[in-house]
């Protein structure tokens, strides 16, 4: 592309549509309704859909800033999600003497929080290997 603002919207709206799939792809795999607790005020649910975005926001940034065409920015957006839901489902793997959403569902402030951390760190880990 040429147009500094046209490539900007194009990566902004392919980032937005982007972030709404994985967020539904993210709610069928919790066992909750992330949208309704934040409505109730779950504060854990909110951590760890707020690590979730920030989480899908950073890959999309390191795939935007290391890919010239959307489409190999989409690709590695997809793929560095699909690893992020491993980062995820490896929490629950990992801490077996707790179901990880339902600790979340319950507002475990805590549970949520390190959710959030695991989303957010993982995204960096992910983000660097991102290639052009």
């Amino acid at each position: 592309m040429q147009n500094a603002f046209v490539e900007t919207a194009a990566h902004y709206s392919v980032a937005v549509l982007s972030l709404i799939v994985f967020l539904a792809i993210f709610e069928t795999i919790t066992t909750y309704q992330n949208w309704e607790e934040i409505k109730n005020g779950n504060i854990a649910v909110a951590l760890a859909t707020g690590g979730k975005i920030f989480g899908v926001a950073n890959i999309l940034h390191f795939s935007i800033e290391h890919n010239d065409a959307v489409l190999t920015m989409v690709l590695w957006g997809g793929y560095g999600f699909i690893l992020l839901v491993f980062s995820y489902v490896m929490f629950e793997f990992l801490t077996p003497m707790f179901k990880v959403d339902e600790e979340i569902a319950n507002d475990n402030r805590a549970v949520g929080f390190i959710a959030f951390i695991i989303s957010s760190g993982m995204s960096f880990v992910i983000g660097a290997g991102i290639l052009a």
